[in-house]
């Protein structure tokens, strides 16, 4: 079958071509009392035989189930479904130069017409030649190292952008911009504040919630705003950019481990925990919004460490949970667990038994809480002086997330486990705060 008729199989396909229709011509589909009109759309080659997709004219997509009594007919020819690259717009050679590395998600995809969904497509060059703006800030280049969704990105593929960013700052760049999916945004700002140290210049991770071809997009003034960051800004941190409200007035930095996305798809839907944002830009400024900061070019050698252990486990507590799931970790040899208690740092006492044999075990156990803002205390109740008299180590204020990514990254750089803890319980790239404001919410 031809492939102008793409995704649709047997019956359906064999309809659509004996009514002459391709993929973008308008069809009209009669189905008993109704009449359908709209422009056919490619299928996944997944989907079953049974229907017809068209867009409408208010820009729908809707599947139409074909019946033996259903009419399919051809009204009109329309253009093929098809992404253009624009051309990429003249540079100035004076301005500072900054390296976009692109590592897929949303920021990264346009409308799948097959499905209606979204699907990685655009690199690093093709957000570049649809924001012409860049060309105004900065000298502009892209290295593409991978093309997925945030919730495929691993472990290596943190050592990978570590090394690939180390890389592109040796060559003297003004800051580097790193476009990734916000599902896992946070993760890998973390990865990256630990494995980079020393930073001489901004990292700015960026991602958005709705593709750069949708009329709602904010892809293209979260890429202006980490794009300015990075070339301007006067901290030299890991730091995420986003919308700081529904509205596009506003881009906030977040530092890279102290942030979490909270909302599934508002565009301002990542916050910073326990701390205020590091920094916000209006209308082409740049507004630090924390005292104590790491500055650009403070520290001239950056010191490269991507080295990750995956054999560390997060464990949300919640009630009747199997305490053999520690042991399950315990068989297969992991080297250490961040639990997700209550409050201010708790787990059933039925756990005890479980993490004393994990600790025994050599395996480091530390402590964060399922409330997003303030700290642990683990010295209040009797629960909380226990769990430490076991030796699990109390981990402040840190985001579980963050916690996780710090002792993948610690016990890769040591396998000495009273090292290990030691470092845990350090404050390495302000993963603490130093202390939590009353009332803070954001």
């Amino acid at each position: 079958m031809s492939t102008a008729f793409s995704g649709y199989k047997r019956r359906v396909a064999r309809i659509l071509e004996k009514a002459g229709a391709e993929i973008g011509d308008v069809i009209q589909i009669t189905r008993e009392n109704d009449v359908i009109e709209g422009i056919l759309i490619p299928r996944s080659g997944s989907n079953d035989a049974k229907h017809v997709t068209v867009k409408l004219s208010n820009g729908y997509n809707i599947g139409v189930r074909i019946t033996p009594k259903t009419k399919i007919k051809k009204v009109g020819t329309g253009p093929k479904p098809a992404f253009t690259r624009p051309p990429l717009p003249k540079q100035s050679m004076d301005l500072p130069k900054v390296v976009i590395v692109s590592t897929g998600g949303t920021i990264s995809s346009r409308v799948d017409y097959r499905t209606g969904g979204v699907r990685p497509a655009l690199t690093a060059n093709d957000l570049y030649s649809v924001v012409p703006e860049l060309s105004e800030i900065a000298v502009v280049d892209t290295d593409v190292i991978s093309n997925l969704f945030s919730e495929n990105v691993t472990v290596k593929h943190w050592r990978k952008m570590a090394a690939v960013i180390a890389k592109h700052i040796k060559k003297g760049l003004a800051g580097i911009v790193v476009a990734h999916g916000t599902d896992t945004m946070g993760y890998s700002a973390a990865a990256l504040s630990f494995a980079l140290q020393n930073l001489p210049v901004p990292v700015i991770v960026v991602g958005s919630q709705r593709s750069a071809d949708r009329p709602s997009s904010d892809a293209a003034t979260n890429l202006i705003g980490a794009v300015r960051a990075a070339a301007y800004a006067p901290f030299a941190e890991v730091a995420v950019a986003m919308h700081e409200t529904a509205s596009d007035e506003t881009i906030i930095f977040h530092r890279g481990t102290k942030t979490r996305k909270c909302h599934t798809s508002r565009r301002d839907a990542f916050r910073s925990i326990n701390t205020s944002p590091l920094a916000r830009m209006k209308n082409g400024q740049i507004e630090m919004l924390l005292e104590s900061y790491r500055k650009r070019g403070a520290y001239s050698k950056l010191i490269l460490k991507p080295n990750f252990n995956e054999k560390v486990a997060l464990i949300k507590f919640h009630p009747s949970i199997d305490p053999n799931i520690i042991e399950w970790y315990v068989s297969e040899s992991y080297k250490g667990i961040i639990l997700e208690g209550t409050g201010l740092g708790h787990v059933g006492r039925y756990c005890f038994s479980k993490i004393r044999d994990a600790i025994k075990n050599s395996i480091v156990v530390g402590m964060t809480s399922q409330c997003l803002w303030g700290r642990i205390s683990m010295n209040v109740y009797n629960q909380g002086r226990d769990l430490l008299a076991l030796g699990v180590i109390p981990l402040d204020d840190m985001l579980p997330e963050t916690a996780l990514v710090k002792l993948m990254w610690i016990l890769g750089q040591t396998d000495d486990v009273e090292e290990a803890k030691s470092l845990l319980s350090m404050n390495l790239a302000d993963e603490f705060s130093r202390r939590t404001r009353i009332g803070e919410t954001a």
